[in-house]
């Protein structure tokens, strides 16, 4: 039903000549700001949401972003290339790569094996111990949390590796060099025939000035201040701190909505009209990705207990021994949308930590992409194999717990 109505605004957009709005984050857009205007009931929890998100995580998260992308063009080491030679090794980088937050080093790894360099084994270590961006919510959030459960991620992810290579060899399922220059080759004939995307890349000065300030504030209300009193009496009733963590989150939405494809997965290089890349722009698309799936995870959590009450909780509360499980098989979808959900369910109390463990283990990030599109079976066989240690994980807290 959903898909069917997705495909009949598309046509239809398409049809009146708003081919640009025809995509499905575009779509969600539309319908979100749909319901802000036309609800008076709906609207004063959506706007809640957007601002709380954008104040208490969107802040954090940036800076996070911005302190490891300016380390990682610090160090300058292309880990990547240095893995082919590593041999048993392999699987302890491929490990720490993926470990790292964000899905660029997991993208390198998964990269190196489909030019036929390493071993299916770094895969599994790779996918295992990859949280994608989800670790930077976490990170921004609860700091020591998020370093155990990377470095939970990373100790699995090597073992696992290791045993991998043993039981099949490192040439087990390798694609040969050829193949990736040939799949290469044809992806960039048919980049080059798309046309220009539509850009609102004008918004970009504005997203930072309204983000500056918002550091200060949401630093503040992290602090139990009343930022609200700030701006005086006067001032304080209209409720401008509200107002600026909304407008600041829809700044997100709209440019996640209308971000170029050509930009590549969360975690990649982003570069500028004249080719060179741009740090800035890196942590602005990767800030509004993890913004936006933030927001649909506020207002999934909050739209489920404004319509059933206390029903929502209720259920997790009578099904716990099955929520890990839940939280394990999400971490099978491709991309960081859904695990950036889990990790908000989890910081808002709703899912126990151990279905935050088995989640990020699961969790392939958006390395699984790549994976799928240039080695698939390779790509399938090591998401089922990442399932044992994020079953044991999971419930071996749980039930310890």
């Amino acid at each position: 039903m959903t898909e069917l109505v997705l495909r009949t605004s598309r046509l239809a957009l398409e049809w009146t000549g708003l081919k640009h709005f025809a995509h499905p984050n575009r779509l969600l857009l539309i319908t979100l700001l749909s319901l802000m205007m036309f609800s008076s009931e709906l609207r004063p929890l959506i706007l809640g949401a957007m601002s709380d998100a954008y104040l208490a995580v969107t802040v954090f998260v940036a800076g996070t972003l911005a302190v490891f992308y300016m380390l990682e063009k610090g160090l300058g080491v292309d880990l990547g290339q240095k893995m082919a030679g590593a041999k048993q090794w392999q699987a302890p980088i491929a490990s720490f790569l993926g470990a790292l937050p964000g899905c660029g080093g997991a993208i390198i790894v998964v990269t190196q094996y489909t030019k036929g360099s390493i071993s299916f084994g770094s895969v599994v270590a790779v996918l295992i111990s990859t949280m994608g961006d989800a670790a930077f919510l976490l990170l921004a959030r609860e700091p020591l949390t998020g370093a155990a459960v990377l470095a939970t991620g990373f100790v699995c992810g090597t073992f696992a590796g290791w045993i991998i290579d043993y039981i099949h060899g490192q040439d087990f399922m390798r694609p040969s060099k050829e193949e990736y220059e040939n799949k290469v080759a044809k992806e960039k004939l048919e980049a080059n025939a798309k046309k220009k995307p539509f850009s609102l890349d004008f918004l970009n000065n504005i997203w930072l000035a309204i983000l500056i300030p918002s550091i200060a504030i949401g630093l503040a209300l992290a602090f139990l201040v009343d930022v609200d009193a700030l701006f005086g009496a006067s001032l304080a009733a209209y409720e401008p701190t509200l107002w600026i963590g909304a407008t600041g989150a829809l700044l997100c939405l709209t440019l996640w909505a209308f971000s170029s494809p050509d930009q590549g997965h969360v975690g990649q290089e982003v570069t500028d009209i004249n080719g060179q890349s741009s740090m800035l722009k890196r942590v602005m698309k990767d800030t509004n990705f993890v913004t936006s799936w933030v927001v649909f995870g506020f207002l999934a959590y909050e739209l489920g207990v404004h319509f059933t009450g206390s029903g929502i909780e209720t259920w997790f509360q009578t099904w716990a021994p099955f929520v890990p499980l839940v939280a394990i098989l999400i971490g099978f979808i491709p991309g960081c949308g859904p695990q950036i959900v889990v990790v908000t369910m989890y910081l808002n109390g709703v899912v126990p930590i151990a279905a935050l463990y088995g989640n990020a283990i699961a969790n392939d990030g958006d390395a699984l992409f790549p994976a799928i599109a240039l080695a698939p079976k390779a790509a399938i066989l090591a998401t089922l194999y990442s399932a044992l240690p994020a079953l044991v994980i999971a419930y071996g807290i749980y039930f310890a717990g």
